[in-house]
């Protein structure tokens, strides 16, 4: 298998699980129940889910007005989109 392929389903695998801890965090507030760190939310945007990170604050209305995650989890954004940029340019192009 290309090692293309095994990033993309790493990528996309990554994002949907980020997406949904999104989700189960907020029915979790909402109900005074056990609650996902923000520490774990933010190391799984980091590791590639920031867009799940992004679209699941955007969907549920979550952690939206937490500076870390307001600016930190756009950041981690730009910093991977940056990281590929190198990535592709020393190694495709």
């Amino acid at each position: 298998m290309n090692w293309i392929y095994i990033v993309l389903i790493y990528w996309a695998g990554i994002n949907v699980v980020t997406f949904f801890l999104y989700g189960i965090d907020k029915w979790k507030a909402k109900r005074s129940k056990w609650r996902v760190p923000e520490s774990t939310l933010l190391w799984w945007a980091a590791f590639g889910g920031s867009i799940g990170a992004l679209l699941g604050m955007k969907a549920w209305h979550h952690k939206t007005q937490h500076k870390k995650f307001r600016y930190g989890v756009p950041a981690i954004f730009v910093a991977q989109i940056a990281l590929v940029g190198v990535i592709l340019y020393y190694t495709v192009l």
